[in-house]
């Protein structure tokens, strides 16, 4: 679905847990996750340090959005 969109002309990042399966299937823009039951965060953190986690997520997604790519990216 990711490279369906992108041939409308609107940027996708593909927020994943298994970057080699973004790859596969085409994905342009990647950004790891942190792990399968909480792609977005660590419940082992304490809350401010999981935000500031979800938030870094977040503000690569936003970067990787405005960065023109050409192949498939992953923004580490």
């Amino acid at each position: 679905m990711v490279k369906e969109i992108e041939k409308t002309g609107i940027p996708v990042v593909h927020i994943c847990t298994v970057v080699p399966i973004s790859l596969t299937v085409g994905a342009n823009r990647i950004v790891p996750a942190i792990a399968i039951p909480h792609p977005f965060g660590n419940p082992a953190l304490n809350a401010e340090d999981e935000l500031k986690l979800r938030k870094s997520i977040v503000l690569k997604a936003l970067n990787a959005l405005t960065t023109k790519v050409t192949n498939q990216t992953v923004f580490e």
